[in-house]
Protein backbone atom coordinates (compact mmCIF):
# COMPACT_ATOMS: atom_id res chain seq x y z
CA UNK A 1 0.00 0.00 0.00
CA UNK A 2 1.47 3.17 -1.01
CA UNK A 3 2.06 5.84 1.76
CA UNK A 4 -0.15 8.65 2.37
CA UNK A 5 1.08 12.27 3.03
CA UNK A 6 -0.49 13.57 5.57
CA UNK A 7 -0.44 17.65 6.97
CA UNK A 8 -0.13 17.54 10.49
CA UNK A 9 0.98 21.37 11.21
CA UNK A 10 1.57 24.18 9.24
CA UNK A 11 2.50 27.95 9.70
CA UNK A 12 2.76 30.91 8.07
CA UNK A 13 4.20 34.71 8.00
CA UNK A 14 3.00 37.41 5.16
CA UNK A 15 1.76 40.81 4.62
CA UNK A 16 -1.94 39.73 5.55
CA UNK A 17 -0.75 38.18 8.66
CA UNK A 18 1.76 36.54 10.98
CA UNK A 19 -0.02 33.35 11.94
CA UNK A 20 -2.58 31.13 10.27
CA UNK A 21 -5.47 32.89 12.40
CA UNK A 22 -4.87 36.27 11.30
CA UNK A 23 -3.96 35.18 7.79
CA UNK A 24 -7.68 33.28 7.62
CA UNK A 25 -9.36 36.50 9.27
CA UNK A 26 -7.45 39.09 6.43
CA UNK A 27 -9.08 36.21 3.68
CA UNK A 28 -12.38 36.06 4.97
CA UNK A 29 -12.97 40.05 5.23
CA UNK A 30 -11.05 40.59 1.64
CA UNK A 31 -8.37 43.03 3.96
CA UNK A 32 -5.45 43.30 0.96
CA UNK A 33 -1.74 43.72 2.49
CA UNK A 34 0.08 45.26 -0.60
CA UNK A 35 0.61 48.69 0.80
CA UNK A 36 3.87 51.11 0.53
CA UNK A 37 7.27 49.85 1.37
CA UNK A 38 8.32 50.57 5.53
CA UNK A 39 10.69 48.12 6.01
CA UNK A 40 12.74 47.13 3.00
CA UNK A 41 15.28 50.28 1.86
CA UNK A 42 15.05 50.76 -2.25
CA UNK A 43 15.79 54.25 -2.61
CA UNK A 44 14.44 55.54 -6.05
CA UNK A 45 11.37 52.84 -6.21
CA UNK A 46 8.52 53.01 -5.57
CA UNK A 47 6.64 49.80 -5.66
CA UNK A 48 3.47 49.19 -4.03
CA UNK A 49 4.45 45.58 -2.10
CA UNK A 50 2.95 42.84 -0.13
CA UNK A 51 5.87 43.92 3.43
CA UNK A 52 5.73 41.80 6.50
CA UNK A 53 4.38 44.85 8.61
CA UNK A 54 7.54 43.77 11.18
CA UNK A 55 10.53 45.28 11.22
CA UNK A 56 13.89 42.68 11.80
CA UNK A 57 14.34 43.96 15.41
CA UNK A 58 10.59 43.15 15.79
CA UNK A 59 10.94 39.83 14.23
CA UNK A 60 13.67 39.02 16.53
CA UNK A 61 12.22 40.07 19.67
CA UNK A 62 9.31 37.48 19.04
CA UNK A 63 11.49 34.60 18.59
CA UNK A 64 13.72 35.73 21.56
CA UNK A 65 16.97 36.27 19.42
CA UNK A 66 19.47 38.33 21.11
CA UNK A 67 20.35 41.66 19.45
CA UNK A 68 23.63 41.20 17.48
CA UNK A 69 22.66 37.89 16.55
CA UNK A 70 23.75 36.94 13.20
CA UNK A 71 20.79 36.49 11.38
CA UNK A 72 19.00 38.07 8.03
CA UNK A 73 15.50 38.79 6.95
CA UNK A 74 14.76 35.73 5.37
CA UNK A 75 15.98 33.28 8.47
CA UNK A 76 13.86 35.19 10.50
CA UNK A 77 10.47 35.56 8.18
CA UNK A 78 11.09 31.12 8.00
CA UNK A 79 11.80 30.52 11.70
CA UNK A 80 8.57 32.69 13.06
CA UNK A 81 6.59 30.00 10.39
CA UNK A 82 8.62 27.43 11.02
CA UNK A 83 7.70 27.74 14.68
CA UNK A 84 3.70 27.81 14.15
CA UNK A 85 3.97 24.36 11.55
CA UNK A 86 6.15 22.90 14.50
CA UNK A 87 3.80 23.87 17.33
CA UNK A 88 1.12 22.83 15.73
CA UNK A 89 2.20 19.34 14.83
CA UNK A 90 3.12 18.87 18.67
CA UNK A 91 6.36 18.11 17.82
CA UNK A 92 8.96 18.17 20.76
CA UNK A 93 12.47 19.51 21.00
CA UNK A 94 13.98 15.76 20.72
CA UNK A 95 11.82 14.74 18.07
CA UNK A 96 13.35 17.16 15.88
CA UNK A 97 16.62 15.64 15.51
CA UNK A 98 14.43 12.96 13.23
CA UNK A 99 12.86 15.58 11.16
CA UNK A 100 14.14 16.66 7.92
CA UNK A 101 14.34 20.32 6.54
CA UNK A 102 13.70 21.28 3.32
CA UNK A 103 13.58 24.93 2.46
CA UNK A 104 13.05 26.91 -0.92
CA UNK A 105 14.76 30.08 -1.26
CA UNK A 106 16.46 32.00 -3.75
CA UNK A 107 17.36 35.88 -2.29
CA UNK A 108 18.18 34.59 0.84
CA UNK A 109 20.67 37.07 2.76
CA UNK A 110 20.72 39.99 0.06
CA UNK A 111 18.70 41.93 2.01
CA UNK A 112 21.62 42.27 4.21
CA UNK A 113 24.87 41.81 1.47
CA UNK A 114 23.40 44.57 -0.57
CA UNK A 115 23.59 47.07 3.01
CA UNK A 116 27.76 46.05 2.80
CA UNK A 117 29.00 45.64 -0.11
CA UNK A 118 29.61 49.34 -1.09
CA UNK A 119 31.74 49.50 1.95
CA UNK A 120 33.74 46.38 1.36
CA UNK A 121 34.10 46.56 -2.56
CA UNK A 122 35.54 50.37 -1.46
CA UNK A 123 37.60 49.73 2.06
CA UNK A 124 37.91 46.39 1.98
CA UNK A 125 35.63 45.93 5.06
CA UNK A 126 34.28 42.70 5.14
CA UNK A 127 30.75 41.45 6.78
CA UNK A 128 30.08 38.74 9.01
CA UNK A 129 26.80 38.78 6.83
CA UNK A 130 28.47 37.90 3.37
CA UNK A 131 28.80 33.99 4.71
CA UNK A 132 25.45 33.87 5.07
CA UNK A 133 24.80 35.65 1.70
CA UNK A 134 23.69 32.60 -0.02
CA UNK A 135 20.62 30.05 0.00
CA UNK A 136 22.10 27.15 1.84
CA UNK A 137 23.63 29.52 4.76
CA UNK A 138 19.92 31.24 5.57
CA UNK A 139 18.31 27.65 5.58
CA UNK A 140 21.62 26.78 8.00
CA UNK A 141 20.41 29.87 10.05
CA UNK A 142 16.97 28.23 10.63
CA UNK A 143 18.02 25.51 11.51
CA UNK A 144 20.00 26.69 14.29
CA UNK A 145 17.70 28.74 15.74
CA UNK A 146 15.91 24.87 16.78
CA UNK A 147 19.45 22.90 17.13
CA UNK A 148 18.03 20.14 15.29
CA UNK A 149 16.48 18.48 12.32
CA UNK A 150 17.86 15.22 10.85
CA UNK A 151 19.34 16.88 7.74
CA UNK A 152 18.60 20.06 6.11
CA UNK A 153 18.25 20.78 2.26
CA UNK A 154 17.76 23.89 0.44
CA UNK A 155 16.03 24.27 -2.96
CA UNK A 156 16.23 27.37 -5.66
CA UNK A 157 13.89 27.31 -8.29
CA UNK A 158 12.67 30.62 -8.98
CA UNK A 159 8.69 31.01 -8.11
CA UNK A 160 8.28 27.12 -7.93
CA UNK A 161 10.88 26.63 -5.11
CA UNK A 162 8.77 25.99 -2.04
CA UNK A 163 6.00 24.21 -4.11
CA UNK A 164 9.33 21.74 -5.24
CA UNK A 165 10.41 21.62 -1.41
CA UNK A 166 6.87 20.01 -0.71
CA UNK A 167 6.72 17.67 -3.65
CA UNK A 168 10.60 16.37 -2.20
CA UNK A 169 9.52 16.31 1.40
CA UNK A 170 6.97 13.88 0.01
CA UNK A 171 8.96 11.74 -1.82
CA UNK A 172 11.21 11.45 1.07
CA UNK A 173 7.84 9.98 2.74
CA UNK A 174 6.53 8.15 0.35
CA UNK A 175 9.74 6.50 -0.23
CA UNK A 176 10.38 5.32 3.03
CA UNK A 177 13.45 7.96 3.71
CA UNK A 178 11.59 9.57 6.16
CA UNK A 179 8.34 9.75 8.66
CA UNK A 180 8.55 13.48 9.18
CA UNK A 181 9.40 16.51 6.89
CA UNK A 182 9.30 20.23 7.21
CA UNK A 183 9.19 21.59 3.96
CA UNK A 184 8.19 25.21 2.62
CA UNK A 185 10.13 28.20 1.81
CA UNK A 186 10.88 32.09 3.02
CA UNK A 187 11.53 34.96 1.18
CA UNK A 188 12.57 38.81 1.79
CA UNK A 189 12.15 41.58 -0.09
CA UNK A 190 15.49 43.39 -0.77
CA UNK A 191 16.19 46.41 -3.36
CA UNK A 192 17.95 44.09 -5.71
CA UNK A 193 14.82 41.69 -5.90
CA UNK A 194 12.52 44.95 -6.70
CA UNK A 195 15.58 46.33 -8.97
CA UNK A 196 14.98 42.80 -10.88
CA UNK A 197 11.62 42.49 -11.29
CA UNK A 198 11.08 46.40 -12.28
CA UNK A 199 14.24 45.90 -15.22
CA UNK A 200 12.00 43.08 -16.67
CA UNK A 201 8.94 45.64 -16.94
CA UNK A 202 6.34 43.81 -14.91
CA UNK A 203 5.81 45.34 -11.79
CA UNK A 204 2.74 47.44 -11.29
CA UNK A 205 2.46 51.01 -10.05
CA UNK A 206 -1.06 50.04 -8.08
CA UNK A 207 -2.66 46.96 -7.04
CA UNK A 208 -2.48 43.78 -9.00
CA UNK A 209 -5.59 42.54 -10.83
CA UNK A 210 -4.67 38.84 -11.61
CA UNK A 211 -6.90 37.85 -14.61
CA UNK A 212 -8.43 40.96 -15.40
CA UNK A 213 -8.78 42.74 -18.52
CA UNK A 214 -6.33 45.92 -17.48
CA UNK A 215 -3.92 43.95 -15.74
CA UNK A 216 -0.33 45.41 -16.17
CA UNK A 217 2.15 43.94 -13.64
CA UNK A 218 2.49 42.26 -10.58
CA UNK A 219 3.11 43.45 -7.04
CA UNK A 220 6.31 41.81 -5.32
CA UNK A 221 5.87 40.02 -1.38
CA UNK A 222 7.51 38.84 0.98
CA UNK A 223 6.94 35.93 3.77
CA UNK A 224 7.37 32.42 4.87
CA UNK A 225 5.52 29.33 5.07
CA UNK A 226 5.92 25.78 6.12
CA UNK A 227 4.17 22.27 6.27
CA UNK A 228 4.80 19.65 8.49
CA UNK A 229 4.41 16.32 5.83
CA UNK A 230 4.01 13.07 7.64
CA UNK A 231 3.10 9.79 6.94
CA UNK A 232 0.00 8.22 8.08
CA UNK A 233 1.94 5.54 10.01
CA UNK A 234 3.81 8.28 12.12
CA UNK A 235 0.61 10.34 12.30
CA UNK A 236 -1.33 7.86 13.72
CA UNK A 237 1.23 6.79 16.10
CA UNK A 238 1.88 9.99 17.85
CA UNK A 239 -1.57 10.78 17.99
CA UNK A 240 -1.03 13.69 15.57
CA UNK A 241 -4.08 15.38 13.66
CA UNK A 242 -4.02 16.06 10.25
CA UNK A 243 -5.09 19.22 8.66
CA UNK A 244 -5.37 17.42 5.17
CA UNK A 245 -3.54 15.52 2.73
CA UNK A 246 -1.39 15.77 -0.11
CA UNK A 247 -2.83 13.53 -2.61
CA UNK A 248 -0.63 14.01 -5.40
CA UNK A 249 2.10 16.63 -7.33
CA UNK A 250 4.20 16.95 -10.64
CA UNK A 251 6.81 19.02 -11.36
CA UNK A 252 7.43 19.89 -15.32
CA UNK A 253 9.54 22.10 -17.19
CA UNK A 254 9.00 23.33 -20.70
CA UNK A 255 12.65 25.26 -20.88
CA UNK A 256 10.04 27.55 -23.49
CA UNK A 257 11.76 30.57 -22.40
CA UNK A 258 14.24 31.89 -19.63
CA UNK A 259 11.84 34.29 -18.19
CA UNK A 260 8.29 34.11 -20.58
CA UNK A 261 5.25 31.94 -20.27
CA UNK A 262 4.68 29.88 -23.08
CA UNK A 263 1.19 30.87 -25.02
CA UNK A 264 -0.53 27.71 -24.53
CA UNK A 265 0.82 26.89 -21.09
CA UNK A 266 2.85 23.99 -22.11
CA UNK A 267 4.35 23.64 -18.75
CA UNK A 268 1.77 24.51 -16.61
CA UNK A 269 -0.65 21.77 -18.62
CA UNK A 270 2.14 19.26 -17.92
CA UNK A 271 2.24 20.22 -13.68
CA UNK A 272 -1.47 19.88 -13.35
CA UNK A 273 -1.71 17.08 -15.90
CA UNK A 274 0.95 15.13 -13.51
CA UNK A 275 -0.81 16.26 -10.56
CA UNK A 276 -3.93 14.72 -11.36
CA UNK A 277 -2.85 11.46 -12.52
CA UNK A 278 -0.60 11.07 -9.33
CA UNK A 279 -3.53 11.14 -6.91
CA UNK A 280 -6.04 9.22 -9.39
CA UNK A 281 -7.89 12.02 -9.61
CA UNK A 282 -10.34 13.35 -12.57
CA UNK A 283 -10.68 17.07 -13.40
CA UNK A 284 -14.31 17.05 -12.28
CA UNK A 285 -12.49 15.90 -8.69
CA UNK A 286 -10.81 19.70 -8.36
CA UNK A 287 -13.43 22.25 -6.36
CA UNK A 288 -10.70 25.03 -6.25
CA UNK A 289 -7.63 25.90 -8.16
CA UNK A 290 -5.40 28.60 -6.42
CA UNK A 291 -3.79 29.96 -9.36
CA UNK A 292 0.04 31.15 -10.00
CA UNK A 293 -1.79 34.29 -11.20
CA UNK A 294 0.88 37.23 -11.35
CA UNK A 295 -1.11 39.68 -13.16
CA UNK A 296 0.96 40.02 -15.58
CA UNK A 297 -0.26 40.08 -19.10
CA UNK A 298 1.52 37.16 -20.43
CA UNK A 299 1.50 34.56 -17.16
CA UNK A 300 -2.74 34.83 -16.93
CA UNK A 301 -3.19 34.54 -20.36
CA UNK A 302 -0.62 31.58 -20.62
CA UNK A 303 -2.14 29.89 -17.11
CA UNK A 304 -5.44 30.22 -18.42
CA UNK A 305 -4.90 27.99 -21.74
CA UNK A 306 -2.98 25.47 -19.45
CA UNK A 307 -6.60 25.47 -17.24
CA UNK A 308 -8.69 25.38 -20.28
CA UNK A 309 -6.89 22.81 -21.75
CA UNK A 310 -7.10 20.69 -18.90
CA UNK A 311 -10.04 21.54 -17.32
CA UNK A 312 -11.98 22.31 -20.39
CA UNK A 313 -15.57 23.23 -19.85
CA UNK A 314 -15.75 21.81 -16.52
CA UNK A 315 -13.75 24.90 -14.75
CA UNK A 316 -13.80 24.39 -10.78
CA UNK A 317 -13.55 28.03 -9.01
CA UNK A 318 -10.19 29.33 -9.76
CA UNK A 319 -8.40 32.72 -8.11
CA UNK A 320 -5.16 33.84 -7.37
CA UNK A 321 -4.49 35.35 -3.75
CA UNK A 322 -1.28 37.21 -4.57
CA UNK A 323 -3.57 40.69 -4.45
CA UNK A 324 -3.90 39.55 -0.82
CA UNK A 325 -0.28 38.74 -0.30
CA UNK A 326 2.05 40.28 -3.27
CA UNK A 327 4.51 38.11 -5.64
CA UNK A 328 5.90 36.20 -2.54
CA UNK A 329 8.63 34.33 -5.10
CA UNK A 330 9.89 31.83 -3.79
CA UNK A 331 8.09 31.63 -0.78
CA UNK A 332 4.55 31.20 -2.86
CA UNK A 333 3.84 27.35 -3.51
CA UNK A 334 3.78 27.38 0.60
CA UNK A 335 2.19 30.84 1.39
CA UNK A 336 -0.59 29.68 -1.00
CA UNK A 337 -0.69 26.08 0.37
CA UNK A 338 -1.82 27.06 3.75
CA UNK A 339 -4.20 29.52 2.33
CA UNK A 340 -5.52 26.15 0.60
CA UNK A 341 -5.19 23.85 3.40
CA UNK A 342 -7.10 27.22 5.42
CA UNK A 343 -9.75 27.28 2.46
CA UNK A 344 -10.73 23.15 2.89
CA UNK A 345 -10.90 23.87 7.00
CA UNK A 346 -13.33 26.80 6.94
CA UNK A 347 -15.67 25.65 3.49
CA UNK A 348 -14.76 28.82 1.68
CA UNK A 349 -12.75 30.47 -1.73
CA UNK A 350 -10.58 32.84 -1.51
CA UNK A 351 -11.57 35.97 -3.81
CA UNK A 352 -9.66 37.12 -6.57
CA UNK A 353 -9.23 40.93 -5.43
CA UNK A 354 -9.40 43.82 -7.85
CA UNK A 355 -11.00 41.61 -10.81
CA UNK A 356 -13.77 43.75 -12.57
CA UNK A 357 -13.81 42.04 -16.24
CA UNK A 358 -11.56 39.35 -18.03
CA UNK A 359 -10.81 39.80 -21.41
CA UNK A 360 -10.95 36.41 -23.99
CA UNK A 361 -7.11 35.36 -23.34
CA UNK A 362 -7.95 34.70 -19.49
CA UNK A 363 -10.36 32.61 -17.14
CA UNK A 364 -13.13 34.78 -15.17
CA UNK A 365 -11.72 34.29 -11.54
CA UNK A 366 -14.29 33.92 -8.43
CA UNK A 367 -14.27 37.57 -7.32
CA UNK A 368 -17.19 36.74 -5.22
CA UNK A 369 -17.70 38.06 -1.63
CA UNK A 370 -14.81 37.54 0.59
CA UNK A 371 -15.66 35.04 2.78
CA UNK A 372 -18.67 33.42 0.46
CA UNK A 373 -18.87 29.59 1.68
CA UNK A 374 -18.35 26.55 -0.56
CA UNK A 375 -19.84 22.95 0.95
CA UNK A 376 -17.88 21.57 -2.15
CA UNK A 377 -14.33 22.82 -1.39
CA UNK A 378 -12.65 19.33 -0.53
CA UNK A 379 -10.12 19.03 -3.31
CA UNK A 380 -8.03 22.00 -4.20
CA UNK A 381 -4.97 22.27 -6.38
CA UNK A 382 -2.34 24.68 -6.04
CA UNK A 383 0.04 26.22 -8.35
CA UNK A 384 3.46 27.68 -8.75
CA UNK A 385 5.43 28.19 -11.63
CA UNK A 386 8.42 29.88 -11.67
CA UNK A 387 10.73 30.67 -14.79
CA UNK A 388 12.51 28.88 -17.29
CA UNK A 389 9.18 27.20 -16.99
CA UNK A 390 10.13 25.17 -13.92
CA UNK A 391 6.39 24.46 -13.16
CA UNK A 392 4.86 22.51 -10.31
CA UNK A 393 0.95 21.69 -8.94
CA UNK A 394 0.16 20.54 -5.57
CA UNK A 395 -3.07 18.85 -5.12
CA UNK A 396 -4.87 18.76 -1.43
CA UNK A 397 -7.05 16.68 -0.19
CA UNK A 398 -9.60 17.65 3.11
CA UNK A 399 -8.81 14.22 5.78
CA UNK A 400 -11.79 12.30 5.74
Amino acid sequence: METRVLITGAGIISAVGNSKEEVLASLLSGRSGISSLKYTDAPGLDFPAGEVKMSDAGLADVLGISPGTLMNRTALLGIHALREAIGQAGISEEMLQEVHLISGTTVGGMEKTEKHFRDFRENGTYSDFFSVHDCGGTTELMAGYFSGFDSVTTLSTACSSAANAIIRGAELIRSGQADIVAAGGSECLSAFHINGFATLMILDGKPCRPFDVSRAGLNLGEGAAYLILESAESAERRGAVPLACLEGYANACDAFHQTASSKNGEGAFRAMSGALSAAGCRPEDVSYVNAHGTGTPDNDASESAALRRVFGDRLPEVSSTKAFTGHTTSACGAIESVICILAMQNGFIPANLNWTESGPDTVVPYSGNAGAHSACCRKVMCNSFGFGGNDSSLLFSACL
